[in-house]
């Protein structure tokens, strides 16, 4: 019986785990827009590096942790960016398939000769 119910265990506990850091990343707006994702980042910037101290003292371990590096990144920009990179690819292909179907031709012609 109890190696029937194991399964069952394992499965729920999977699922109980697995749903909670579902709720976590939902209630601090990592499934958000960009701005709520951005905004999480700070956040948890700023939580960070005071847990780590509290943790180390609570475990009496006295080591000086690295500075954490300063990254100028915004999601939205590199969003956006990627937006028009593609926006900009579409609008070109009728053209760039225009100019390659003329130069396969072309070869074509040449071969042909």
């Amino acid at each position: 019986m109890a190696a029937r119910m194991l399964p069952v265990v394992k499965l729920a506990t999977k699922v109980t785990i697995g749903g909670g850091a579902l709720y976590v990343a939902w209630d601090s707006g990592l499934l958000g827009s960009s701005e709520q994702g951005s905004e999480a980042l700070q956040k948890a910037k700023a939580a960070i590096p005071p847990a780590i101290e509290e943790w180390m003292k609570y475990f009496g371990l006295e080591t000086q942790l690295p500075n954490i590096p300063k990254v100028e990144f915004s999601p939205v920009q590199a969003w956006n960016s990627g937006v028009r990179q593609s926006i900009s690819t579409l609008s070109e292909a009728p053209t760039n398939a225009t100019k390659y179907t003329n130069q396969g031709l072309q070869y074509l012609k040449d071969l042909a000769k």
